[in-house]
């Protein structure tokens, strides 16, 4: 008996994957990995991902768009905009990856861990890449693994995770591994001929999510720490966290539904994280106006400018930042956890992160904990415990 299901979800065909704490479904359309239901055995389960609302609407947009299934988690290569690196390769925006059909490869279970297995041949740049997605019982986490293989030459890439937002004002609290340097996007994000509007200021540095220059000088830095906040504007930062023998971590405390989402990376692969909010600020379709979102895409690149950009000197490169990886045709992977821990009413704000062997413990201001089952050197190749 397989353990994998196909079923269509909000217009999309999916495989679903579960375990007793987790059920998963990822779109074979681009491979995004939503709805997920973490804490699927309880009466309160969890569902943090954001699924666009035009799923089951009549809309235009050109083949091989990320917006098509547009959900959850996943990942883009080349990320970004870069239609004409050369006459040879023209990539979509955010890349094969995110928008093509990818194809089932396997599906497997050794001991308490179940994972499933998709493929996609690229023809942009020749090569094929293989996601891996693993659940292990008793834990209300994912175990991600990409694997790119034959790609020659310099490549950006991302995940793409978005969380769905409450309404009520800076309900999402957020928390990072320290900031070593951070920057507002550069060029014009939002423009308002199109119907975008943004509110940070373009090219500003920081080096707190606390304080980030507005374009509007009277307003004084924001909070970029906590969401929703801005409606009416979408705006795109970029920000490194230090470099730590620790994995690097992301933690969104969701303070209405008393729940807290995190993310696992390896700074040496992911160097950096791009920060989008798009707090109802874009009117065009099929966006109109109605998107409350918050997209965490730990990646290496510069902003969503594509291969040619993020492989020359950008304000990250001299700040000692790497913004794109050289592939030589050798496989090269991108593995990354994704997980969700109940928290009590009142849990606020995490202020520190503590690993231990098998689990990860998040602390509040006041010293108060939250501890999760955790596999974390999974990050550095280690085998998951079945």
């Amino acid at each position: 008996m397989s353990i994998i299901t196909e079923r269509e979800i909000l217009a999309q065909p999916s495989w679903i994957l579960a375990s007793d704490c987790v059920e998963m479904a990822v779109t074979q359309l681009g491979a995004h990995m939503a709805p997920v239901s973490f804490y699927r055995n309880t009466s309160q389960p969890v569902q943090p991902y954001y699924i666009s609302p035009w799923q089951e609407e009549l809309i235009t947009l050109e083949p091989g768009r990320s917006e098509i299934p547009l959900r959850g988690d996943f990942f883009c290569m080349p990320f970004g905009a870069d239609p004409n690196f050369d006459a040879q390769e023209k990539h979509p925006p955010h890349g094969e990856t995110s928008g093509q059909l990818w194809s089932f490869s396997d599906a497997m279970e050794e001991g308490h861990v179940r994972t499933l297995t998709v493929r996609l041949e690229t023809k942009a740049r020749p090569g094929h890449v293989i996601r891996a997605y693993s659940l292990k019982e008793g834990e209300n986490v994912i175990y991600g693994s990409t694997k790119i293989c034959g790609f020659r030459g310099p490549v950006t890439f991302a995940h793409h995770a978005i969380l769905r937002s409450p309404e009520q004002e800076r309900s999402m609290l957020i928390s990072t591994s320290p900031v070593q340097f951070g920057m507002v996007c550069p060029h014009q994000f939002g423009d308002p001929s199109a119907g975008e509007y943004q509110a940070l200021e373009p090219g500003a540095h920081f080096s707190s999510l606390a304080e980030v220059p507005s374009i509007f000088k009277h307003l004084g830095a924001q909070d970029c720490s906590s969401y929703p906040a801005r409606r009416g504007f979408s705006d795109l930062l970029q920000f490194a966290t230090v470099a730590e023998t620790t994995p690097a971590w992301i933690a969104v405390v969701n303070t209405v539904e008393n729940y807290l989402w995190f993310a696992l990376k390896d700074v040496r692969v992911l160097p950096s994280t791009i920060l989008w909010m798009e707090n109802h600020g874009r009117y065009g379709s099929p966006w109109n106006g109605r998107n409350c979102a918050l997209g965490l895409e730990d990646a290496c690149t510069w902003f969503d400018r594509g291969i040619p950009e993020s492989s020359s000197d950008n304000a990250f490169v001299r700040h000692g930042i790497r913004t794109h990886h050289e592939l030589r045709g050798h496989m090269f992977e991108v593995r990354y956890i994704q997980g969700v821990v109940k928290s009590p009413a009142g849990f606020g704000r995490v202020s520190n992160v503590m690993f231990g062997r098998g689990s990860i413990t998040f602390v509040n201001a006041a010293g108060a904990w939250i501890t999760a089952i955790v596999q974390s050197d999974f990050l550095r190749g280690a085998t998951l415990q079945s």
